[in-house]
């Protein structure tokens, strides 16, 4: 049974050893994240070299999502480290107070303008919520609060304010100059962090084309409060999104996330986005060599929600056994997969059609839904016709057939794709459907007798130019 759900893994210290990296691959990464927040640019590259070989080697598409840090709220340094805070105490947060002088008292910022973002009576979450303040007034630019929740306060801790509202822009001047990076790496998606509205999508999309990357997906982690506001509009400016759970959670409370998230990746499916789910799929894996049952119900529900992807972080970055957790997360697809729940829903989309491919791809899945259909052979120069096709829950696996490498490796992030290497332009037109079979058949994933459903354009190596469908028999004249 062919796994529908892809899988993200971070890449770090665990991943570094090429041996662990080819035992990920080969237990079923389809992406890696490269994390901008740490690491240098010849460790990125050779980092990103390596999957590359790795991938060649074992004949695997792997796409390449460079993750960007974005703007970080954080309490700056303490001269001994950390404070411990208790209840009732009062603390403040001061913007002028020299970066490595914090105290049990005070503690300075690095975002300067946090003293006109918040007002007295608001809650800040500081360290992952685990530290709470409330506000009780703002003088210049000092921020004078109660704690609420007390705790360890450590050096470079996160800050949030309840409900979101800061007004700190989604591309600091570090993701600027990365972008660039990720232009000059060639990497097949850049995940813009905290976007607040279409407007940040649109200017990562800008800069990544004056870096002359023109054909590297943008992808919208919603975890701001203005962001599920603005979601229709974001996603609609974006190529993909990330339900990034961790800052997401902070920002609108815990209790709120499940149905959020059901609701992001609702609407992404909706406008034809793949959608990524994020944090804390498989945490105790980061030192247990099994995970709970909880996580392995988190995962399967992201699947029932229609999620294209489940993404790890520390799991395989730092984590002791990466290949352990990857293994876990395919049983985990693949044992919800396999339930009919898992494949009932619409089965079209619910407004009409602009274009004639995306016609046919929607065309194939109802046909292939009603009909004994084995596999679907899309032809592609975009991908756009298997995402379209990857829209529509079903079993059936789609196979993107593509000459160009940045599209197999952007198709490696859809549901229920699978992207091969297939050159149209270096065969004859009339042998085309009988190669593209051959390729499954050659492959173990069909067999004589079975039937197959083709879709191409007229004119072979065209962008958007699929207008065909086809069903054929393996083994028949073609």
């Amino acid at each position: 049974m062919l796994r529908r759900t892809k899988i993200v893994a971070t890449l770090g210290p665990a991943t570094d050893n090429v041996e662990n990296l080819k035992k990920i691959i080969v237990a079923g990464v389809d992406i890696v994240r490269v994390n901008f927040s740490h690491g240098s640019r010849e460790e990125h590259e050779a980092r990103i070299n390596m999957v590359r070989q790795c991938a060649k080697e074992q004949d695997r598409v792997v796409g390449i999502l460079a993750d960007l840090q974005g703007p970080k709220i954080r309490v700056a340094r303490f001269a001994e480290g950390a404070v411990n805070l208790e209840v009732g105490n009062s603390f403040c947060l001061d913007a002028d107070l020299p970066n490595e002088a914090g105290n049990n008292q005070a503690v300075g910022i690095d975002y300067k303008d946090l003293p006109k973002d918040v007002r007295s009576g608001d809650t800040l979450l500081l360290d992952d919520g685990r530290i709470v303040m409330l506000v009780e007034s703002v003088e210049e630019n000092k921020i004078h609060c109660e704690v609420v929740t007390g705790g360890k306060l450590s050096n470079n801790k996160g800050i949030n304010r309840l409900g979101g509202g800061l007004s700190a822009g989604a591309l600091t001047d570090k993701d600027r100059k990365d972008l660039q990076l990720a232009a000059d790496l060639d990497v097949d998606y850049v995940a813009i962090s905290f976007p607040r509205s279409a407007q940040d999508m649109l200017e990562a999309k800008e800069l990544l084309k004056k870096a002359g990357a023109n054909n590297i997906g943008t992808v919208a982690k919603i975890e701001r409060t203005e962001a599920v506001a603005n979601i229709d509009e974001i996603i609609l400016a974006s190529d993909a999104v990330m339900v990034a759970r961790g800052d997401l959670s902070v920002e609108i409370g815990d209790a709120e996330v499940p149905a959020v998230q059901k609701h992001i990746i609702r609407r992404a499916r909706f406008h034809n986005r793949p959608v990524i789910t994020a944090t804390q799929m498989m945490e105790s894996m980061i030192e247990s060599s099994v995970p709970t049952r909880a996580e392995v119900s988190d995962v399967a529900n992201a699947v029932l929600d229609g999620t294209d992807a489940v993404m790890l972080s520390a799991e395989t970055a730092v984590g002791k056994h990466p290949e352990i957790v990857i293994a876990a997360v395919v049983r985990a697809c693949l044992g919800v997969e396999k339930h009919p729940i898992a494949t009932k829903g619409s089965s079209a989309p619910e407004h009409s059609f602009t274009r004639a491919d995306e016609a046919i791809a929607v065309a194939s899945m109802y046909t292939a839904n009603h009909l004994n259909i084995v596999a679907i052979i899309a032809l592609t120069e975009s991908g756009a016709t298997p995402l379209w096709m990857s829209r529509i829950r079903t079993n059936i696996p789609v196979f993107g057939l593509s000459r160009l490498p940045k599209t197999r490796a952007k198709m490696s992030l859809f549901r229920g794709v699978y992207p091969l290497e297939f050159d149209v332009t270096k065969m004859n037109r009339d042998e085309v459907n009988r190669r593209a079979v051959s390729e499954l058949e050659k492959r173990g994933f069909v067999k004589k007798g079975d039937l197959v459903i083709i879709t191409k354009g007229d004119h072979m190596g065209i962008l958007g130019g699929t207008n065909a469908l086809k069903i054929v028999q393996v083994g028949e004249v073609i």
